[in-house]
């Protein structure tokens, strides 16, 4: 498979965790909160959208791309690596909120719906840009040699990080955490 079709996939299975914490958000209150629920969510997205996900993207795909001419500062790029940074602020402020949500304090649970609504929304429009723009440029811009080696970089087993085995574990995740979602709202 296309390297870049690799990350767009891997976007579906991100959207598939997004929509079930919309579902769960939808819901939530105080006495409701859904702390097992969020606890993997978390771990997905800091482990599989940011640690693997995002992790071939600014190791492999960025970099390779600045050496093509894409802009970095200024350009599509530099704005990808700010919205992950925005990204991990938003994962961080759920998890320092956490306990206190599991305990019932409703500042923190509407803590959580704030930094979790605007990291659904961020990483919505973020996924939308890459689909639409960046990975658009990037087939455009790499060379057979660019592709072969991506596929080499995302194929590397030797790096814990991106291996198959992390791949399937959050396959897993996300989609018991969208039928447990699916089956909240009916």
């Amino acid at each position: 498979m296309h390297p870049i079709d690799q990350l767009m996939s891997e976007h579906r299975l991100i959207e598939s965790v997004l929509d079930a914490m919309e579902a769960r958000l939808a819901g939530m209150t105080p006495a409701s909160f859904p702390a097992g629920f969020f606890q993997e969510a978390l771990d997905f997205f800091a482990n599989f959208a940011d640690g693997y996900h995002h992790y071939k993207e600014e190791d492999a795909l960025f970099p390779m791309l600045r050496t093509r001419g894409i802009p970095d500062q200024g350009g599509p790029i530099g704005c990808m690596m700010k919205e992950h940074v925005f990204g991990r602020s938003c994962l961080a402020g759920i998890r320092g909120k956490l306990d206190a949500a599991r305990d019932g304090e409703a500042g923190a649970v509407e803590a959580i719906r704030a930094y979790a609504t605007d990291y659904v929304g961020m990483l919505r429009q973020h996924i939308t840009k890459e689909d639409t723009v960046l990975f658009r440029m990037a087939r455009y811009v790499l060379e057979p040699p660019d592709v072969e080696k991506l596929e080499r970089d995302y194929a590397n087993q030797n790096n814990p990080r991106i291996t198959a085995a992390v791949r399937e574990k959050y396959e897993a995740v996300a989609a018991r955490l969208s039928s447990e979602a699916v089956a909240v709202t009916l």
